[in-house]
């Protein structure tokens, strides 16, 4: 069996390179659980706390782009969105399909949630990378320089999706995308991150714009200061 995934765990991997938009505008259909109780609620209502439709023929399984590893999202510009945030996490912070951690998950139909944004994982439009090592409300949080890459992720994506390390309770393992159905920025910021047919992307980190560069700094920074609940 593997061990658990552990923030120091993820350094001795060798995978530490260095380096609001529209949310929960939509009543929940259930109130918030007390995470910090252990309790969990079911979700009852036919969106998600980010206003999706739960759809299970909306969602598919997806490819992680350079890893073995595979997770189901919302079809569309959610799933593009969202594989940008899987890849660059397993190339920049820790590797995703070793078994440790617990991987990378997403799409779920079992309604319990222990906090509402993870209603979310319900219509397809969320992941959890290495949710063993980072679960809702645990004291374990990723490296400095990690927190730099994933500021940078968030960047790269334009407000468009949220970290659970921003939200109430945290959960640095979590992903959501911050915007409604039919959102223009969404479909802009999917086009952007996705190859055109034919095209291909250099499957390494240096593929990226450096996240230590001062001027991403600063837009992350401010970006990051919209996004915190």
């Amino acid at each position: 069996m593997s061990r658990a995934l552990t923030r120091r765990s993820v350094l001795a991997a060798g995978a530490g390179t260095v380096a609001a938009a529209w949310i929960g505008q939509t009543t929940p259909a259930a109130a918030a659980p007390d995470a910090s109780s252990g309790k969990q609620d079911a979700w009852t209502g036919e969106r998600s706390e980010n206003g999706w439709s739960i759809d299970a023929g909306a969602v598919s399984r997806h490819q992680v782009e350079g890893a073995s590893a595979a997770v189901v999202l919302r079809d569309g510009p959610v799933a593009a969105v969202l594989l940008h945030v899987a890849r660059r996490w397993h190339y920049e912070i820790a590797p995703l399909d070793t078994g440790e951690g617990g991987g990378v998950s997403g799409h779920k139909t079992r309604r319990a949630v222990a906090a509402s944004y993870e209603s979310n994982y319900l219509s397809g439009t969320a992941l959890c990378l290495h949710p063993a090592a980072y679960p809702l409300g645990g004291s374990e949080g990723l490296w400095p320089h990690h927190e730099l890459i994933v500021r940078d992720i968030l960047l790269d994506c334009a407000g468009t999706v949220v970290w659970g390390g921003d939200l109430a309770p945290v959960k640095p393992s979590h992903f959501q995308i911050a915007v409604g159905p039919g959102s223009e920025e969404l479909e802009r910021v999917a086009e952007r991150l996705v190859p055109p047919p034919g095209a291909t992307r250099t499957p390494v980190a240096g593929a990226v714009e450096d996240p230590a560069q001062p001027a991403r700094r600063v837009k992350a920074l401010r970006l990051s200061r919209t996004q915190r609940r």
